[in-house]
């Protein structure tokens, strides 16, 4: 099924203007579930009630209000919440290049791809992929800034195969620094400790496989509704053994080495008998 464009925009810098189409680069797969009435099974809904009274409340009687202070709430109206909103635009502002080490994993947030707007004329979309060429061969990532239906984002473009994604990026404020967290206490590492967790790393090392991380639990639900569905019952899962606690770091680190060690020959050996 052919990809559907979900917005249109223009990538401009300094004076390039490239039109875009915008698409969805991934899909949630969150199996959905709605809350059904214990005996007729009919589905319910959920109503909005005054926890003071007990009384319904319709929509229309209800009010926006944010909590500045512990039960003190400020009352914002719709007019002066749309006063705030971004001017609509369809531009995609490029403001800078930077190389991709600069942006940390922890800004990245949601992927889109960008394709050539075909509406346009062939010089545009040469101009797209000879973009998509520049940023592979140079690798850098450009920080964008633009907004899309009345909300205001940043983003980073980037080359992906012989065209362009774009990731929004969290805004300042929302990502957390690592000095958060409390700093290291206890005893150093020891140099064995540190030597044993290399050589684990060396046994583990491999290519990324996405589709070796499956949703294991989605398939498993999924599986147990078309069973249901059918009037058939499934067998319940095997429980997994207990596993033993380790009396030590080094200890653990030694298990781990000898199963992922184990793993690594099982795999070699079967991949010769099938060649």
């Amino acid at each position: 099924m052919a990809a559907r464009a979900i917005w249109k925009g223009v990538l401009r810098f300094d004076a390039v203007e490239v039109p875009v189409k915008l698409y969805a680069a991934v899909e949630d797969r969150n199996v959905q579930f709605r809350l059904l009435d214990e005996e007729t099974r009919a589905p319910v809904r959920q109503r909005m009630v005054n926890p003071a009274t007990g009384d319904e409340v319709p929509f229309a009687e209800t009010k926006k209000g944010y909590e500045a202070e512990r039960g003190t709430f400020v009352v914002l109206e719709d007019e002066e919440l749309e006063e705030l909103r971004p001017e609509p635009s369809r531009d995609i502002e490029i403001t800078r290049f930077v190389p991709p080490a600069e942006i940390d994993h922890r800004w990245y947030e949601r992927p889109y791809y960008l394709g050539p707007d075909a509406a346009s004329d062939g010089g545009a979309e040469r101009d797209y992929f000879a973009l998509a060429g520049a940023l592979a061969k140079k690798d850098r990532e450009g920080v964008a800034r633009w907004t899309m239906r009345q909300k205001e984002y940043v983003g980073a473009l980037r080359a992906e195969g012989d065209h362009l994604m774009l990731v929004t990026l969290r805004h300042a404020g929302e990502v957390i620094p690592v000095s958060a967290l409390e700093a290291p206490g206890g005893r150093a590492l020891a140099a064995e400790e540190l030597e044993m967790a290399e050589k684990l790393l060396s046994a583990l090392e491999d290519d990324f496989d996405p589709s070796r991380y499956q949703d294991e639990y989605r398939g498993r639900v999924l599986e147990l509704i078309a069973a249901k569905a059918k009037g058939r019952k499934l067998a319940a899962p095997a429980a997994a053994p207990p596993r033993a606690e380790p009396e030590s770091l080094a200890k653990a680190l030694e298990a781990s080495l000898a199963q992922a060690q184990k793993g690594k020959k099982a795999a070699h050996t079967k991949g010769r008998s099938r060649g």
